[in-house]
Order: structure tokens, then sequence, then C-alpha cells
């Protein structure tokens, strides 16, 4: 699957349906970025049915504060728009593969049930 550019106005749309998104935050000028760009693109096309996308911090400013993004790239995994993981530094091939891998084996309704705890807590 190609790699999707996300925007502000794209980007809530993209993150909150059913199945994994992957997001990259990255900038041109960054060279880390363009280190992990290609095992980026690999990892889009091995798994089509994961939604994977860029955000690139300085056109889009807004949605790099929105999600503090301070160091990049960054990498965010949001399955069934529940946000599981969001790390900065560039990744090796099997670190990105064993992260998917991470997503893909979880129980949603047992991560949705553990989110409900704690929010309930906190509430209290």
């Amino acid at each position: 699957m190609a790699v999707v550019e996300l925007t502000k106005d794209t980007f809530s749309e993209t993150v909150s349906g059913e199945g994994i998104t992957l997001i990259d935050f990255w900038a041109d000028w960054c060279p880390p970025c363009k280190a992990f760009a290609p095992v980026y693109d690999k990892a889009a096309e091995k798994h089509a049915d994961i939604t994977f996308g860029k955000v690139d911090t300085e056109a889009e400013q807004e949605l790099a504060m929105a999600f503090d993004i301070r160091s990049i790239p960054t990498l965010m995994i949001v399955r069934d728009g529940v946000t599981l993981y969001s790390n900065p530094g560039a990744l090796r091939e099997a670190a990105l593969e064993d992260l998917i891998a991470q997503a893909r084996a979880l129980d949603m309704d047992e991560v949705r049930k553990a989110l409900a705890e704690k929010d309930s807590v906190a509430a209290q």
C-alpha cells in the first residue's frame, strides 16, 4: 500500500477507523527521517492491510504541536482509534516489524477495558 500524506484535515478520519495505522512524523531536513523512510516504505509495501501515513512536521506544524512532537522521526501506532505507541527515533526494519507484530497481537477488548479502568481510577 502507498504511504499517504496526512494533514490536519485528513488525520482524524484516517486514524479513527478500524484497523492499524502507523504515522511517521518527519521533516525533509532531518537525516534520521531520511534514513528511516526506506524502512517505513518497505513495511508499507509488505503490510497492505495497514494504513501507513506520514506527517510533514514543517508543513503541518499545528498537527505536530497537537501531538507534542519534540523529536523526529516519531512513530505513532493507532489501532481501532486507540494510540498504542508513540516514540521518537528511527527504527531498523526488525524493530519496526516487531512493533507491527505486537500491535496485531493485542486483544483490543482487553486494551479498551484497561483504559476504562485507568480512566475510572483517575476520575476518583
